[in-house]
């Protein structure tokens, strides 16, 4: 039994398996899923686990070299573009549309509960040397 961090085992699972520059998408609960990507479904009830929970839990686990939201985020969800700001301080963003455009080549999506506009981001994966 592990003693800390992700302990859903379809997601600890996955997140070991990512490799150097794979993609992978975490998203609110009205994001469209990406067709062919795997899915680890983590949304309960409206808002649980929220975006922040889940982005916190999955930045402990895994090197992080770049970022991608959506510049809607900025005007409609200012609590999450500041959450952004703080845990990714090199996040680009794009239009909405061009976001779910690029999930498309996701290796992996993490759907939360979030039930606030944009909590979506794309994190692509560093090596830790």
């Amino acid at each position: 039994m592990k003693r800390g961090g992700v302990i859903n085992a379809a997601l600890a699972g996955a997140l070991a398996r990512l490799g150097h520059t794979d993609e992978l998408l975490i998203c609110d609960s009205g994001m469209p899923l990406p067709a062919g990507v795997p899915v680890v479904d983590l949304a309960f009830v409206a808002g649980i686990p929220s975006f922040a929970d889940v982005l916190d839990g999955i930045l402990a686990e895994i090197v992080v070299e770049g970022a991608t939201a959506a510049e809607e985020v900025r005007t409609a969800n200012p609590a999450c573009h500041e959450l952004l700001g703080e845990r990714l301080p090199r996040v680009a963003y794009v239009p909405h549309e061009r976001l779910k455009q690029l999930s498309a080549a996701a290796k992996l999506v993490v759907r939360t509960g979030e039930a606030r506009p944009y909590a979506n981001v794309i994190l692509r994966c560093g090596v830790a040397f």
